[in-house]
């Protein structure tokens, strides 16, 4: 009986054994990371977190499981889930097409590439590429991959999805080399490139006059793309780095904030992944390094785990760059929906790295993770679902099945995309690189939160704003500032001191130079020759320009005294023609005497050239009358006095010189050898050097004096033939210092050589203490003076004897004196 019951009743304990196994089973799909579908969408996350690359000693991948969870990242994962979902849901969108997705755990590139292996075999095998396939059953399984996030995983893998074109369309790889499409021609991406982030960096920097400022990032291909980029952006700006460093699991925090803290460093860039950036911050906050500015990168701007560490605060005012949240409407029922069942992923690993240990995290907490790069992983799988849905020709309700998808077929439609998401124009440029989204800028506040206080729009237009009320500075209401040498006052240059052109020293720059500080504050630029300046100006003004105009009183006067030294020698000339023949005219020098008046008038010529603007031909006869004309004079004064000096002491000792002197016309022979040897000098020196206008800029900063310049070099030889004539008529002169009284013409001729000499010196003098526009009037005065200096004390003496005493014009006078003379030398 026992035997009986127990046939019967072992057969209905297994069935109510096989009812609770089945009762306690899945009800979902063995795994997350796959789905079933018409078309697969690979996808590459980085779910867990591995710090320290693993080495083995053998071919061997990585269990990412055992490794920390990213939460942020492992929200995204779930977002990849949702939109195929939604996708397959839809009946707009690929109507009776359904996909699926193979996706993996990409926690180290170097290590999971039997991952990556996987979705890029066609059957289970991979072949070289040779024909295009004609088979269904030999093409790709996957049409296009989601990911990977990092720069630096994408650089490993890409090349081999790029050898058959299957598009990469990357949710995170911002590294501005992915934009070359020589090197990567099937990839694209739904983040901004390095360039972007570091372009709003910058704008920030300069919006807050920030110029000393250090610059940490990753040792990978995502940070060190981003340093490079931002040396170049600021080359032409007034921003220096200050300090850099590649962080990584050994840097030493403690000596990096020590060099940051001495070089007096108050704003610090973290462009570093999540879990390097938060590394960076705790170590921070453990090693009391406080009061800075940091602008934190797009990965961790959002970072919920630093926003509520304790102590954060501590380290100052903490800024961030970050893609807009967007809302993606039905993802929180997803996932509450998901969470509320049991998944199988924990118990039955499909492939390699495709199981996480997730069951601790509720849905609110999935939620409420960093929601950074959420609309990039929602807006590439849409991508590829709208290019797929254009390569099968979709319509109303239904595409067309007879089409074979290629994933160069999904590439080519992926370029050319157009649509609309979330109110989002999703269409990409030549290189691959989004052409919607904006970066939000925000600022992590007391309570524990990130609140938007400004944006950078880069379409359609490039537009940005911060609102600086809404931050809190950790210097209560001003801006911090971060600087190597204060800005230097007005009128002052930087020299730079260093390598750094933020360090420097502020020289004031002289006058008639002037600093541009918008142009560049490190040189002192000349003024132009018609502008001047004082010590430390800013700009130039312009010089006054000034010179004796013929209108002038003093000019009116000099001019008129030279008309009068005209009408005089005219006068002269008249009164001794009429009394040519009386024994005053012959001892003045007889024709010799028309000669040197004549001369003397035309000397006078030059004093109406040193008036008005000078130019060349006012130049040259400012001093060619004069020099020319006046040796003639010079000439014959030289050639008189030794004639007096001649007849009464050398004729009677050396009575040969005196004939062959009288018979040879020996002072026509000189005075025309004086005339012909200065015009050939005259000549010589203006072809070398002429007289030219000059502007006289250095005595008077704020003034051109007009004057000519003539050059001593090349004239030289005129000038010292004037001085050898003048010193030889002064010989000859004195020499006969003791003749009789009425044939004495040396005293008077030593006396006008003496006011001559003063006169110049005076010149020279007042030449060497001032250099105005008065100089032209007192050389003017000072050739007139020369002029008169002869004809006054050497002519006028001479006709006031011939109107006033004629009886000492007789030749008995004369007579009477010589034989006075004579007893007198006997005795």
């Amino acid at each position: 009986m026992i035997t009986t019951i127990m046939e019967h009743f072992l057969p209905s304990l297994c069935l109510l054994g096989s009812l609770l196994h089945a009762l306690t089973q899945c009800t979902v799909p063995s795994s997350e990371f796959q789905l079933q579908g018409d078309y697969l969408i690979g996808g590459l996350f980085d779910i867990h977190y591995v710090s320290t690359p693993v080495y083995h000693d053998r071919p061997e991948t990585i269990n990412c499981s055992s490794k920390p969870l990213i939460e942020s990242s492992y929200r995204r994962f779930q977002l990849m889930r949702y939109a195929i979902e939604e996708i397959n849901n839809s009946t707009n969108l690929l109507p009776n097409v359904s996909l699926g997705y193979e996706i993996f755990d990409h926690c180290l590139d170097s290590q999971n590439f039997p991952a990556i292996l996987n979705l890029i075999s066609v059957n289970g095998l991979i072949q070289p590429w040779t024909q295009p396939h004609k088979n269904l059953s030999d093409v790709s399984k996957v049409i296009a991959v989601v990911g990977p996030f990092s720069s630096s995983e994408t650089v490993t893998v890409a090349p081999l999805f790029m050898m058959n074109l299957i598009p990469i369309v990357s949710y995170g790889a911002a590294s501005s080399a992915f934009s070359e499409k020589v090197k990567f021609p099937s990839f694209l991406r739904t983040v901004h490139s390095n360039q972007n982030i570091i372009e709003v960096i910058v704008n920030i920097i300069l919006h807050f006059n920030w110029r000393w400022v250090a610059f940490l990032n990753s040792d990978d291909e995502y940070g060190i793309d981003g340093r490079e980029l931002f040396i170049k952006k600021i080359k032409d700006t007034e921003i220096c780095l200050a300090y850099t460093k590649d962080l990584n699991d050994k840097t030493n925090y403690s000596q990096m904030f020590k060099q940051i803290k001495a070089q007096k460093i108050y704003i610090i860039i973290g462009f570093v992944p999540t879990m390097t950036a938060e590394g960076l911050v705790k170590s921070a906050i453990q090693l009391n390094f406080t009061n800075k500015v940091w602008i934190a990168g797009d990965t961790w701007s959002l970072n919920k785990n630093l926003l509520k560490a304790r102590g954060i605060r501590n380290i100052g005012t903490v800024l961030g760059v970050s893609q807009p949240v967007v809302k993606i409407p039905g993802f929180s029922n997803f996932i509450y929906s998901s969470k509320s069942q049991t998944h199988c992923e924990n118990a039955v690993q499909q492939f390699c790295n495709q199981v996480c240990d997730c069951s601790s995290l509720s849905a609110k907490d999935i939620i409420s993770m960093d929601p950074s790069f959420s609309f990039p992983v929602y807006s590439a799988v849409y991508a590829v679902a709208n290019a797929l849905h254009n390569v099968l020709q979709c319509g109303v309700g239904k595409c067309k099945g007879n089409i074979t998808v290629y994933p160069h077929m999904v590439l080519a439609e992926l370029k050319k995309l157009n649509f609309t998401l979330l109110n989002q124009s999703i269409q990409f440029d030549e290189n691959g690189d989004p052409e919607f989204g904006s970066y939000s800028i925000v600022f992590w506040n007391h309570s524990g939160d990130t609140e938007d206080v400004g944006f950078f729009k880069f379409h359609p237009s490039f537009h940005f704003f911060i609102n600086n009320t809404k931050i809190q500075w950790y210097t209560d209401k001003e801006v911090p500032t971060s600087i190597c040498s204060p800005d230097c006052h007005d009128g002052h240059a930087k020299k730079q001191d260093g390598i750094h052109k933020c360090c420097f020293t502020c020289e004031i720059c002289p006058n008639g130079t002037y600093v541009n500080s918008t142009e560049d504050p490190y040189k002192c630029i000349k003024c132009k020759e018609t502008e001047w300046s004082e010590d430390g100006s800013t700009s130039c003004n312009l010089r006054v320009v000034e010179y004796t105009p013929f209108k002038d009183s003093q000019a009116i006067l000099i001019m008129v005294g030279a008309w009068a030294l005209v009408g005089l020698t005219l006068a002269m000339s008249i009164l001794f023609t009429i009394n040519y023949n009386t024994p005053i005219v012959r001892s003045a020098g007889g024709p010799m005497c028309f000669l040197i008046l004549g001369c003397l008038s035309l000397c006078s010529l030059s004093v109406f050239f040193y008036f008005d603007k000078p130019t060349l031909s006012f130049c040259i006869l400012r001093f060619l009358p004069f020099i020319l004309f006046y040796t003639v004079c010079l000439a014959c004064f030289v050639v008189r006095s030794f004639q007096i000096v001649c007849i009464f002491k050398i004729a009677a000792k050396f009575p040969m010189l005196h004939s062959w002197w009288m018979k040879y016309h020996g002072q026509w022979m000189v005075i025309t050898g004086a005339f012909v040897i200065q015009a050939l000098l005259l000549l010589i020196g203006y072809s070398c050097g002429p007289p030219k206008p000059y502007n006289e800029t250095l005595q008077y900063p704020d003034k051109i004096i007009l004057s000519c310049d003539i050059s001593l070099k090349a004239n030289s030889g005129s000038v010292i033939l004037l001085i050898f004539l003048s010193c030889l008529c002064f010989i000859f002169s004195y020499m006969g210092k003791d003749l009789p009284k009425n044939y004495n013409e040396a005293k008077a001729i030593t006396f006008c050589l003496l006011i001559l000499i003063l006169t110049w010196i005076i010149f020279a003098t007042a030449y060497v203490l001032y250099r105005g526009k008065s100089i032209q009037s007192l050389n003017a005065l000072a050739v007139l003076s020369s002029l008169y200096s002869f004809l006054l004390w050497y002519f006028l003496p001479k006709c006031y004897i011939i109107i006033f005493q004629p009886y000492k014009n007789t030749q008995q006078y004369f007579q009477g004196l010589i034989q006075n003379y004579t007893k007198t030398i006997s005795q």
